[in-house]
């Protein structure tokens, strides 16, 4: 990350020459400045009133700047006398500050702005949120930052004292529920975006992880809340650096906002590089998925489609997946034939779905390692990916394997194996028809034979993101049901959301099933206990997997495994945002669906609110068998 690099802005409450205060901020090493698109101080009276007849612009001209400076380089303030005035008793008084509002905004459309900003004082917003919504459904070229400060402003708290009659500080103010009604009203369009104003103290973790769910598209950084170190330079407190970076992971801009209080602006914004820089963690997880944060994949279906050589080569990158199934092997081998054996005993070893022979290599690994004599069978019923087994045994293997090119429920074993060793399991667990598979294959494990893995669990967890909800609203096909996309989950790294309640699991599945009758359909009904005030988007879907005793593979978010990347969490979504308080119990009901053809998931909502089955019957998405 050391190429890493803010995009940074600078605010001017007003300004005298636009192309000298641009050209300043330059120098200082900023990307943009936010400036008032008409002076603060200047009235228009487009209803009633003397200066209804003022003669004259009401802002300087598009020629101080060219076309692309305009479209790149300025972010517009809308006034703010108008946006309180939106929603006042005085029908004068609204319907001049609606006539200015949009002057502004057709004025910013004519501009080719890239944003245009308001800021947000209280929960009373619906006009502002109908008018911002109106524009943006009509097409505009620009974004909505609305700024919301993270702490009430002080007169609004004293306020709020005062028809309370108890000491609250500015947190007490949840202004979260401003941006959330705001953003409600608007319809939770894609280009309205949040301008999270950042206090200089900060609320508790769950509250700042709660604004991160947000789709944060800058965060407003006044002068107020810098410290001074010896040196008489800028700096954050370590909290606020925290913060930073978050911030900076979710991609939001940065603006500094308010009078110096330092020797020269560009401090600030040197700061912020050199904090980002050199305190940015990067994991093998985070690296890989830079470029696929919260971008919508369907789910792989390796019965039905045979996986390209491309798919193969990145699972096989994965450090930790493969170190943890040879381990795995290693031990169970070791148990199996004990050291006194090693010389008269062969393990019979079958990888189920073997690919492109990632785990027969790591198998062979293990029986060398624990000095064992082992024989190999790969199986695996794509033919583009048995050419590469068969040319790994001809060169490296030999006869210590053999290649059978087969399903593995159809293909007649020779011989019954000691351990039974696949990698067919998906984002949920049982999501890519592991348990179908295993079943199936089973019939050639001996009765003490051991599987790996031996069990998995999926787990659930209600998520908070208006970001992946606009992503699956603008997933619509024509040629399905129309509310398939609500009805399909996604295979997702989940990055810009919150998780409202820690997971809980769902399904588990044992191997070898020596159920008489073997059933692979469940039902399970949670419920999760809210601890704030939020909303519903969908459920996050993890697994974890026991490979043998001890050793365990999980994507859950509280035991994840660290370093893999195999498997990204998935999404199932909901066609309504759920509203939640405080105290709440979210309920929902969960199906694993089959019929000889097909497995599915149906899930529903009954509380807080009622939200109906989503996929009956598989009509948006099934998995083939």
């Amino acid at each position: 990350m050391a190429s890493a690099r803010v995009s940074c802005g600078l605010e001017y409450p007003n300004v005298y020459e636009l192309s000298d205060s641009l050209q300043d901020s330059t120098r200082a090493g900023y990307d943009f400045i936010s400036v008032p698109l008409a002076h603060p101080r200047f009235i228009r009276e487009h209803v009633e009133g003397d200066a209804k007849k003022r003669i004259g612009a009401f802002t300087r001209s598009d020629l101080l700047l060219s076309s692309s400076e305009w479209s790149s380089l300025i972010v517009g303030r809308i006034s703010a006398t108008a946006i309180l005035n939106l929603e006042s008793s005085v029908s004068s008084l609204r319907m001049n500050s609606e006539e200015t509002i949009n002057q502004e905004l057709t004025f910013a459309a004519h501009l080719g702005l890239p944003a245009v900003m308001f800021s947000l004082s209280t929960d009373r917003c619906t006009n502002i949120a109908r008018i911002i919504h109106n524009r943006v459904v009509q097409g505009v070229c620009y974004q909505v930052w609305v700024r919301v400060p993270m702490q009430a402003p002080e007169e609004i708290a004293a306020q709020h004292r005062s028809d309370k009659k108890q000491s609250v500080d500015g947190f007490a103010i949840d202004t979260w529920t401003w941006w959330n009604k705001f953003h409600s009203v608007a319809n939770i369009q894609k280009k309205i975006g949040l301008a999270l104003e950042i206090s200089a103290d900060l609320p508790e973790q769950s509250v700042i992880d709660r604004w991160l769910g947000e789709p944060v598209r800058s965060a407003i950084l006044p002068t107020s809340i810098w410290l001074t170190n010896k040196k008489g330079f800028p700096v954050l407190s370590r909290a606020h650096q925290l913060l930073i970076k978050g911030l900076f992971r979710l991609h939001a801009q940065f603006v500094i906002s308010g009078p110096l209080r330092h020797q020269h602006f560009k401090l600030y914004q040197q700061y912020l590089e050199h904090i980002i820089r050199a305190q940015l963690e990067v994991d093998p997880l985070t690296d890989f998925a830079r470029g696929y944060e919260d971008y919508l994949q369907c789910p792989l279906q390796p019965l039905m489609d045979n996986l390209e050589s491309q798919t193969y080569e990145v699972f096989e990158k994965d450090p930790v997946k493969y170190s943890e199934y040879e381990q795995a092997m290693y031990m169970a081998i070791c148990d199996k034939i004990s050291e006194e054996e090693k010389d008269t005993k062969e393990i019979i070893l079958m990888v189920v779905g073997a690919g492109r022979g990632p785990l027969v290599r790591r198998a062979l690994a293990a029986a060398k390692g624990a000095q064992r004599k082992i024989k190999v069978y790969a199986v695996e019923k794509n033919p583009n990916a048995v050419v590469t087994l068969q040319a790994q045994q001809d060169e490296d293997w030999g006869d210590q394997v053999t290649v059978v090119s087969c399903d593995m429920r159809e293909w007649d074993a020779p011989e019954q194996a000691d351990i039974l060793v696949s990698e067919l399991l998906g984002s949920f667990g049982d999501n890519e028809l592991s348990p179908e598979c295993l079943d199936g294959a089973q019939k050639f494990l001996k009765e003490d034979g051991i599987s790996i893995p031996s069990s998995y669990t999926s787990f659930l967890s209600p998520l908070q993101s208006p970001k992946l909800y606009n992503e699956i609203r603008n997933c619509r096909e024509k040629d399905k049901h129309f509310l398939a996309h609500f009805e399909t989950p996604y295979v997702v790294y989940l990055h810009n959301k919150k998780e409202l309640a820690p997971s809980q699991s769902l399904f588990t599945f044992t191997h070898p099933n020596r159920a008489r009758v073997i059933d692979n359909t469940r039902y399970k009904c949670l419920q999760f206990q809210i601890t704030e005030d939020n909303v519903v988007h969908g459920f996050g879907g993890y697994f974890e997997a026991t490979l043998y005793k001890h050793i365990v593979l999980s994507i859950k978010p509280e035991t994840h495994s660290r370093g893999m990347f195999s498997w990204f969490p998935i999404l199932f979504p909901l066609r309504e945002p759920v509203p939640v308080r405080m105290g709440d119990i979210m309920e929902v009901h969960f199906w694993r669906c089959a019929t000889k053809k097909n497995v599915w998931y149906e899930w529903c909502v009954t509380s807080p609110q009622i939200i109906s089955i989503h996929n009956p019957n598989g009509r948006a998405y099934t998995i083939g068998l």
